[in-house]
């Protein structure tokens, strides 16, 4: 995808402040400190538009960056991060929960991992609950550039074992540096955009029931 314009829109904290825009979301789920912000600038090709941050734990609500006319990015909340209360962290949770399962908008989650280190256990408890609840999932694994290629697909390999993914789910290998995977997951994004298409198109198209004489006659 071709971006020319990017601009981030709200930080959300409830349903009441989604963008009106009926438009596809894709939201990035992952560890505090992983990387989605620095994701998201490579993919928009912008330096500084999704802020990174040195504090993990900072995002505390839904980021949304409009890109084009075309989707939202939403930035999640990252997890794992201890020094954030107990308390936060359930209300985080339940928020967080209920637009995942529930928000009709959003079209696939980007689970970002570390390459560098297996997956944590917050990460396979996030993965096993997306699976588990049927949501549209890409694990991303980010990082790539902190370690030497040749060792890259022994890294993936450690991450769909922990993760015990199948051998058809997609995993994109990613690094915000070099834009290694940056157009095979605008690829992935733009298949379950165009999917949805797709299928409002063919529901559209269903033929339309017979009419029934009594209905014309008055």
């Amino acid at each position: 995808m071709k971006v020319n314009q990017a601009e981030f829109i709200i930080s959300a904290v409830g349903p009441s402040q989604y963008p009106p825009d009926a438009l596809p979301e894709i939201a990035l789920a992952g560890r505090s400190n992983v990387g989605k912000s620095s994701l998201i600038n490579r993919m928009i090709q912008r330096k500084n538009l999704a802020r990174t941050s040195s504090k993990p734990g900072k995002t505390q609500q839904l980021n949304y960056y409009k890109i084009n006319s075309d989707l939202f990015f939403v930035d999640l909340p990252g997890y794992g991060y201890a020094q954030v209360s107990k308390s936060k962290r359930e209300i985080w949770g339940k928020f967080i929960e209920q637009y995942l399962m529930h928000h009709e908008y959003l079209k696939l989650v980007l689970l970002i991992i570390d390459l560098r280190h297996p997956p944590s256990k917050d990460d396979q408890i996030m993965y096993d609950w997306l699976k588990h609840n049927g949501v549209p999932m890409c694990v991303v694994t980010t990082k790539a550039d902190k370690i030497t290629k040749g060792q890259w697909q022994k890294h993936v390999k450690i991450v769909r074992e922990t993760l015990r993914m199948e051998k058809h789910e997609r995993l994109v290998l990613f690094s915000s540096e070099l834009g290694v995977g940056k157009d095979e997951l605008w690829e992935i994004i733009e298949q379950e955009i165009s999917k949805e298409i797709e299928e409002e198109l063919e529901e559209g198209l269903e033929e339309p029931e017979e009419p029934v004489l009594n209905d014309i006659i008055e």
